[in-house]
């Protein structure tokens, strides 16, 4: 599409309006019957975009510079992976402190899907300090009032007294991924949890743990090593 080509923006925001474009040529076809079918649309391509993703001393640096109500919405992300709109939106009607376990229905999740979410001892203990501020909202101000937006402002100020750049709250989940995978969690476990829709969503966190490459790069313990007797030369 010459318009969408001649716009001066990144790619991935070309492609957004290409999405757009082929939403309603599809309607045109399917519902409206304005056309016997939809021309093909080539997307560009997009550059993978890195996982960014904080270590455990960042995060608690993360954490200490927050005012208190955004530390416990912090901390319980990092404890469950949560988007940002499940956490701002989470009603007790939705937790079992008991169980240790909160769910987030069909249509509250981005894929469409009912999560189940394990609750750990941190953020059973989040919970904890939330009971009696709001009796249908989990987070709130110190007064009690429902927390509907993340300030930016804060958060700006928060990564800056932190040392931290480049890091948005969306990656606290990229965040509670990395470090499960690095722990050893599988990824079929890892889409679960998070409710993911797919495998292929949750492949991009698969670099960060090669336990299962170990047998194979052990292979090569010898280099430079002893006698070498274990390696051979292919000349030899």
């Amino acid at each position: 599409m010459a318009v969408v080509a001649s716009k001066n923006c990144a790619d991935s925001t070309k492609n957004r309006y290409l999405a757009l474009i082929r939403a309603i040529l599809n309607k045109a076809v399917k519902e409206w019957g304005w056309l016997d079918r939809a021309p093909h649309l080539k997307l560009y391509s997009e550059p993978k975009r890195r996982i960014r993703w904080l270590t455990k001393d960042e995060a608690n640096r993360l954490i200490a510079s927050l005012p208190q109500y955004m530390a416990d919405m912090a901390i319980f992300s990092l404890s469950t992976g949560l988007r940002q709109r499940n956490v701002l939106d989470l009603e007790w009607k939705q937790v079992d402190l008991a169980g240790r376990v909160a769910w987030i229905h069909a249509d509250e999740s981005k894929s469409g899907r009912a999560i189940g979410i394990a609750l750990n001892d941190t953020a059973v203990e989040v919970l904890s300090r939330q009971i009696g501020k709001n009796n249908r909202f989990v987070f709130t101000y110190s007064n009690g009032c429902k927390v509907k937006s993340i300030s930016s402002r804060i958060w700006k100020t928060a990564l800056h007294k932190a040392g931290i750049s480049d890091f948005r709250w969306h990656d606290l989940r990229h965040t509670w991924a990395s470090w499960l995978v690095q722990a050893g969690v599988p990824l079929a476990a890892l889409q679960e949890m998070g409710g993911w829709e797919s495998i292929e969503m949750v492949r991009r966190y698969a670099h960060l743990s090669a336990e299962h490459l170990q047998n194979h790069a052990a292979l090569l313990d010898a280099i430079g090593l002893g006698d070498g007797t274990n390696l051979t030369h292919p000349n030899q």
